[in-house]
């Protein structure tokens, strides 16, 4: 029997089934499943979103619901944001609408059929805007870096809220984007005087796509035509903290959490301003990060309550991903992201004392569902996830 609206859903135990919203050829989505198998669990049942997008899916009783990245599947993104081409960058505002529908339509129909989803679609909607996710950290607490609010309409808007909000050095983010596609560091040195830090390529048509290669655009000309055409799908801008660096490259820290506790860290450098591993990244030494932080006076500890604070933020998410931003004295630790999809980090494995040693970031997940979810509200699943 289904749970009314007013029932919470049930708890999953040590023998619940697994079943994982995904993409199969996706690697977050192998990585769960070969998880699943090494607990010695039954394989998950493995739902492919190019048939969850068409309505062919369908829940059990008492399983737990893993909802992925519905990410590397070009009919996927093709369904998502209208386009043929997965390195666009555009369509992120449509992608969002549409994706944001189809979790809070798969998370009713699991809470219906009496499953336990590993996310709410409330939370899933705040965490992939930029700006909701920022105002709700606000609102807790939690340390970010200040941002400008309201809608930037292009350019000469965003040009001039800078410069009144005295801010020289911003990130400009896609307020729907992901892996850093499209986000921009900007440099206001002076009329006329400006430089962009991307990841994205203009094409000769003005088009926007999305490379594995930085670059940088020293034009206001360049620079309007980036904005103007990021602008109409929505942006969050901030300004553009400056970060702890490491043997000459700057640095931050993705923390994973599961079930709200901090299990696993990795430093991440780069000589870029974008730190992404897939953009020239590389992993950090943490035993160098943790001895930074002790000759500076300060503690690791506070990178790890910053995470938890962040996460604490989305109690319906088994796990997330916190992007923390050390300052340049190691001394104040800032959240600049808080990722739904953030646990691909492969061999890494939990942190000392935190309760996932020995385990990597899926392994964690599995052997915290049994006690995972806590009993959800249906109504919980309905709130707005269009704003």
């Amino acid at each position: 029997m289904s749970p009314s609206p007013s029932d919470p859903a049930p708890t999953p135990g040590t023998g619940t089934r697994i079943a994982v919203v995904g993409n199969p050829e996706n690697r977050r989505t192998t990585l769960f499943a070969d998880a699943v198998r090494a607990a010695g669990r039954p394989a998950p049942r493995v739902l492919a979103w190019r048939d969850v997008l068409r309505g062919r899916y369908a829940f059990e009783p008492g399983e737990f619901v893993r909802i992925d990245s519905p990410g590397e599947d070009a009919e996927v993104d093709r369904l998502l944001r209208g386009t043929d081409d997965p390195t666009r960058v555009e369509g992120t505002a449509l992608w969002y609408r549409r994706f944001t529908a189809a979790v809070r339509e798969v998370t009713d129909a699991a809470l219906r059929a009496g499953a336990v989803p590993s996310v709410t679609a409330e939370e899933v909607a705040v965490t992939f805007d930029k700006r909701r996710c920022h105002a709700r950290l606000t609102a807790a607490g939690v340390p970010v870096p200040p941002a400008l609010t309201g809608p930037v309409g292009g350019w000469q808007e965003l040009r001039d809220r800078l410069r009144a909000a005295r801010i020289s050095r911003a990130f400009v983010k896609p307020a729907h984007g992901s892996s850093a596609s499209g986000v921009v560091a900007l440099s206001l040195a002076g009329p006329g005087r400006v430089k962009a830090t991307t990841s994205v390529e203009t094409a000769p048509d003005g088009r926007l796509y999305n490379s594995l290669r930085v670059r940088h655009y020293g034009t206001e000309r360049e620079v309007a035509a980036l904005v103007d055409a990021l602008a109409p799908d929505g942006l969050h801008v901030e300004r553009w903290l400056p970060k702890a660096v490491l043997g000459g490259r700057a640095t931050d820290l993705r923390v994973v959490t599961v079930a709200g506790r901090a299990t696993h860290a990795v430093v991440r450098t780069s000589r870029h301003p974008m730190t992404n591993l897939h953009l020239g990244g590389a992993r950090g030494d943490l035993g160098v990060v943790r001895a930074a932080v002790r000759a500076a006076g300060g503690d690791f500890a506070d990178v790890l309550d910053a995470a938890e604070r962040a996460a604490a933020c989305f109690p319906g998410t088994l796990c997330v991903g916190v992007d923390v931003l050390p300052s340049t004295g190691w001394r104040r630790f800032t959240v600049g992201e808080v990722n739904a999809f953030g646990d691909l980090l492969p061999r890494l494995t939990g942190l000392p004392g935190s309760g996932a040693e020995g385990l990597d970031t899926y392994a964690a997940q599995v052997a915290a569902v049994p006690a995972a979810t806590r009993p959800l509200k249906h109504e919980e699943h309905h709130h707005d996830t269009t704003g």
